[in-house]
Formats: C-alpha cells, structure tokens, sequence
C-alpha cells in the first residue's frame, strides 16, 4: 500500500480542509499519517488514519518554526512514504529538501497567500525570509493547490504557475440532531451573532463586533475558536464590560461548534481589505454558517462577498465599523420576513455548494501525481 504523510504546523484539532485531504488519499487506498504538534489543551483525536503530534520546545516565533521543520525533515529522511503534502509554507521547506533528497513526490497545499498575511507585512524582515523560501521552492513544484479562483490568478502572475483550485466547501457530514439553546446554556429570547474560527487573528473584524456590542443590548455574540486576537478580544470585553452580551468559547470538535453554529441567527466574517491575503480569502466559516442554515453578515470581499450576492444570503457591508454592524443587525431584527427570506436562500446555498465537487477535484490532483 501507497504511504502519504501529510504536515501541518497546528495540532490537528479543527483543521477541516487537512481532514479532507487525510480522507481523499485513504480512500485513493493511501496509508495515511497525518503529522502536525501538541499544544497544552489539545483536544484528543480520533481519525480513521494514523496522526502523530509532536512535542515540541518552542510554541511560536523563529525557534519553533525552526525546530519544527527541523523536527520534520528528520521524520521524513526516515519515514517511509511515497507522497508528502505540505500544508502552507511553514511545512514546505523540510518537505520539499526531504522529498527532493529522497526522490518523493511532493504536493503544495496553500491555504492561503501566506506571504501576504498582515503579520508578515508589518513585518518586511521576517516577510523577506518567507518570500525567499517561496521564491525559491514554489517554481520547482509540479503539483500545486490552493483554496480559490484570486489567489491562484496571484500564483500564477508571480511564478507562472497556476495551482488546482481547492475551495473550503465542506463534505456533507451528519450533525446529529440540532441541541437545543438551553442545552448550550444560551438565552432563548436573544438574538445570537457568531464569529468562529481557529484563526481570529488581526485585523479580520473580531474587535469591531464586539465593540458592535455596547450598541445591541438585546443580543449576544458567540466568539468560537482561538487566535492572535484572542487577547485583545478579551479585554475589550473586559474593558466595555461586555461580558452579557459576548461570550467567548475556546476550540471544540466541529460537531460541537456546529451546535451553537445552528442556534444562531447570523453567522459574521468580517475580514478587512488590508492586504492582499484577506481580500481574496475563502474562509471556512461562511460555508459552515450556510449548512448551519443561517444568513450572514461580511464585508465587500471579492470572493466571500461574491458568493453571498450571487445567493442572496446575506447582508454585505462596506468594511467592519461597529457602527454599521450594529446598524444591519438592527435592520435584520425589525425585518423577520427578510431574516426569513436569507435563511431560507442559506439554505439553498449549503445545497448548491457541493463539497463533493471539491473532493473530485482533490481527487484529480492526487491521481495526476507520479
């Protein structure tokens, strides 16, 4: 049997989109082994493959992405395996010197256009040393993915080199039976808004909703997930005394987010247009708001914002002001039959969406490969 080994830097909780690619090579009669780290709190695994998560020193900053690949190129010039998949750059430099030394073929997954993030651009130093790695390796790779129609066009103008399209559409999964508000401990009376996602980082919009907050008394906001922002986040709610109306909940299994997800009445994705990785991002979450059977509220995003015109299943806004959050808020809130009209178009949207469709064309990149 084929082996792949497949590498992320998280701990392999909630990462959907690796989960798919995990299940696509099994099913393509792959052995996999999933490989990414353990972090203190890291909820426990259970997967139809092999998963291995290591302990590392460092938790972030140079050390710990040096440790990790470090850590990384070791297992692979020793490991058996025919294919690695690197998932976004910070997995790619030991995996690509170890497939090359070794003769394996390797498969670049992009999540995003990690040069481009805002951490790296406030950074040019650090950013430098990420182009560098990229400029170097992406040329040379023959088999390519990444997440939409925008970031593979910026691939392709800047390497000449176009990569599969990938969208984060997620596969049908049954939810089990939707868990009632008072089972999550949520007010029956209350309109719920939801942000969710393992990367609530800068500048995606999570400190305007709560700020959105001190003008929406009757509501409740549910932050699900983890992130660079998280602290900020906290201690604006602190700091405003917000704690009634925002509630903060750490990462759970996908399941059990979903729970809160379709008890809520608007799912939010608010990323600003501040640099070129946000503006043409995909995020997870407004595919898993949709098959919650919820609208959404987003900001004028050529991808994000495109799907939700073309199915008119959600209120688009210029940019995340709290002011004109808690404004479209208000208006859903006065307006049932336009709530009503969203969610029904929502859910029209979860059924057009095929995830299948996604998996195909995984398929198809995968069984090219040789």
């Amino acid at each position: 049997m084929p082996r792949a080994i497949v590498a992320v830097t998280n701990d392999l909780s909630t990462d959907n989109r690796v989960h798919r690619t995990c299940t696509v090579l099994g099913g393509l009669g792959f052995e996999v082994l999933l490989v990414g780290r353990k972090l203190q709190g890291s909820l426990p695994l259970e997967r139809p493959y092999a998963t291995r998560r290591m302990r590392l020193l460092f938790r972030k900053g140079p050390l710990f992405y040096a440790e990790y690949n470090l850590r990384l190129f070791l297992l692979l010039v020793f490991a058996r395996y025919h294919v690695v998949v690197a998932n976004d750059l910070d997995t790619l430099l030991a995996s690509y010197a170890a497939a090359r030394l070794r003769g394996k073929v390797i498969v670049y997954d992009s999540h995003e256009f990690y040069t481009e993030v805002p951490e790296l651009v406030q950074r040019p130093a650090v950013r430098r040393i990420w182009l560098a790695i990229e400029r170097r390796i992406f040329p040379r790779l023959r088999h390519t993915i990444t997440v939409n129609d925008s970031i593979a066009m910026a691939y392709q103008e800047r390497y000449g080199q176009r990569p599969s399209v990938v969208r984060n559409i997620p596969m049908p999964r049954d939810l089990g039976e939707r868990v009632s508000r008072a089972e999550l401990g949520l007010p029956e009376g209350r309109f719920i808004l939801i942000l969710q996602g393992s990367g609530i980082n800068v500048q995606r919009g999570g400190e305007e909703a709560v700020e959105a907050m001190r003008q929406l008394p009757q509501c409740l906001l549910l932050i699900i997930g983890g992130g660079d922002a998280w602290p900020v986040l906290e201690q604006l709610v602190k700091t405003h005394q917000l704690h009634d109306r925002v509630r903060m909940l750490p990462r759970m299994p996908y399941e059990q987010m979903m729970q809160y997800t379709r008890n809520a009445d608007l799912g939010l994705s608010l990323d600003k247009d501040t640099n070129f990785n946000y503006r043409f991002s995909l995020p997870n979450k407004l595919f898993d708001y949709f098959r919650a059977s919820i609208p959404v509220l987003v900001t004028d995003l050529p991808e994000v914002a495109g799907i939700v015109r073309r199915y008119d299943a959600g209120v688009v806004v210029p940019s995340p002001e709290p002011s004109v959050i808690a404004r479209e808020v208000r208006n859903l809130m006065n307006d049932p039959h336009r709530r009503e009209a969203l969610r029904q178009n929502a859910i029209f949207a979860a059924a057009s969406l095929d995830g299948s469709r996604e998996q195909d064309a995984l398929k198809a990149v995968f069984q090219g490969i040789g």
